[in-house]
């Protein structure tokens, strides 16, 4: 089975799913573009940018997928109209940045990683602290032992929100309450991991506003004191993006990129929404690989993304 050998029915069928509006939107958008036309000119090509612009694939990833397109068209000349939708999901497989996961089981660490720390971002509402708690899930059903800082300490409701989840996933919780420093939890939650000999450390972040740049500041503090535990820790810094705000998610994507070192992206809420083309828009806008992403309210549908598979669902008709 390939690179799919790790994809099971159900997260195949959960993927169709959540990407079920946004697919829909597309296709009756592009029926119409291609209606009556035997092959792809000038004409159907100005309909598919607009198209994957409304789909919040982003105007400088548009461009390219639809010079890239041109390209194809050029070198075999006269191509067919019921072509188009292989050619897209060959051209947008390219764009995306893989997150190296697509030949491995799903939530799986690497190795000499141990625990691996995950230090996770993003602005209040996006869904950080579902995402925590799912992921939190996944990776317990995985067999890894997890550990979670709550060091979203500017909030009232934060620290309690993390511990149900913590409770719910059968975590171990670090926590030093309302208006503790951020930074001194996460040096003790790693302390404590490290002590414990666990597997995977997940530190929560304030919710922050992407233009408040003392805040922003507090993020480097914390990814400091962590080293003094775990000299390449973070190892991954999550920014988790509201996938349904569209152009929003890919500004905030652009704050916090040039705030701290993103180096994943989990973006949430794509059920529900024609906008799921922003997942396509960051990854070849920012050169950084979508890790997960969320289709659906259940523990299980936050996913591995598996970019081969999300085309394949994507441009499915």
């Amino acid at each position: 089975m390939g690179i799919f050998s790790f994809f099971s029915k159900e997260k195949r069928e959960s993927l169709n799913k959540g990407l079920f509006v946004t697919k829909q939107s597309f296709f009756s958008k592009m029926a119409n573009a291609i209606m009556g036309k035997a092959t792809i000119d000038d004409e159907v090509l100005e309909s598919l940018e607009e198209i994957l612009m409304t789909s919040d694939v982003g105007v400088d990833t548009s461009l390219r997928i639809i010079e890239k397109i041109k390209e194809r068209v050029a070198k075999e000349r006269k191509v067919e109209t019921e072509k188009l939708n292989d050619i897209l999901r060959e051209v947008v497989a390219e764009l995306l940045v893989s997150n190296g996961q697509e030949d491995k089981a799903d939530f799986e660490t690497p190795e000499g990683k141990k625990p691996y720390v995950i230090m996770v971002v993003g602005v209040n509402g996006v869904g950080k602290t579902t995402t925590i708690g799912k992921l939190s899930h996944q990776f317990r059903n995985a067999g890894k032992k997890v550990v979670i800082g709550a060091a979203d300490t500017f909030r009232a409701a934060a620290v309690d929100q993390i511990k149900i989840w913590a409770d719910r996933t059968d975590a171990v919780l670090v926590s030093q309450g309302m208006n503790a420093d951020p930074a001194s939890v996460a040096f003790d939650t790693l302390t404590s991991a490290v002590a414990k000999g666990a597997d995977v450390v997940i530190i929560d972040t304030a919710g922050r506003l992407h233009n408040k740049v003392n805040l922003m500041n507090e993020l480097t503090k914390i990814k400091n004191v962590m080293k003094k535990v775990i000299p390449d820790a973070p190892h991954e810094i999550l920014l988790v993006l509201d996938g349904s705000t569209g152009q929003n998610a890919i500004e905030q994507c652009k704050q916090f990129t040039a705030a701290t070192d993103v180096n994943a992206l989990a973006i949430t809420k794509l059920d529900g929404t024609a906008k799921g083309g922003v997942a396509i828009g960051i990854s070849d806008s920012f050169k950084i690989p979508v890790k997960y992403i969320g289709v659906g309210e259940g523990m299980e549908d936050l996913q591995v993304f598996n970019k081969h598979e999300f085309v394949d669902s994507l441009f499915k008709q």
